[in-house]
């Protein structure tokens, strides 16, 4: 049986029927079509799925898509503005803190719920925001040096999106 599910995700309205066992990340991925969230382990263990819904973080594989009825959802899609890239994506780029690039979207969806809430954060700060967000690649002091930058930038707030 299929379940009519109505969300706003990334600022736009999206609907589908959707099965009550489907989990957010799969109704994003392969109905509304955002690849930007991955399914790294499926047990909420990585953060590779993280959005945000109603501006907090959430494993995105471990949430049930029918309770985001009527809720918003950001995901890595919807962050940057139009002309070009939030100030956590640019010093992800600039201070080398994307490899592969696999864990990226999630930890831009973490940092930006730290910044969102806690725009005066220092070190301590961003790595407990961070510690659901495994990188495999890069180590940690990048990344943490490029969302501390981010901070201090006066637009990293939410996007202004239609």
């Amino acid at each position: 049986m299929r379940y009519p599910l109505n969300v706003t995700v990334n600022g736009l309205r999206a609907s589908a029927d959707v099965e009550p066992h489907r989990s957010l990340l799969s109704v994003l991925r392969e109905e509304i079509g955002l690849t930007g969230p991955k399914e790294g382990c499926d047990d909420s263990e990585c953060g590779a799925c993280m959005v945000l819904l109603d501006g907090e973080p959430v494993n995105a594989c471990s949430y049930l898509a029918l309770q985001t009825d009527g809720r918003a959802v950001t995901t890595v899609e919807g962050v940057a503005p139009a002309d070009g890239l939030h100030p956590i994506q640019r010093e992800l780029l600039a201070a080398g803190g994307v490899q592969c690039g696999f864990c990226t979207p999630g930890i831009v969806m973490s940092a930006k719920a730290l910044l969102d809430r806690n725009p005066d954060c220092d070190e301590d700060d961003v790595r407990h925001a961070l510690a659901g967000n495994l990188c495999r690649c890069t180590g940690y002091q990048k990344i943490i040096a490029a969302v501390l930058r981010a901070a201090r930038q006066p637009e990293h707030g939410p996007a202004d999106r239609p």
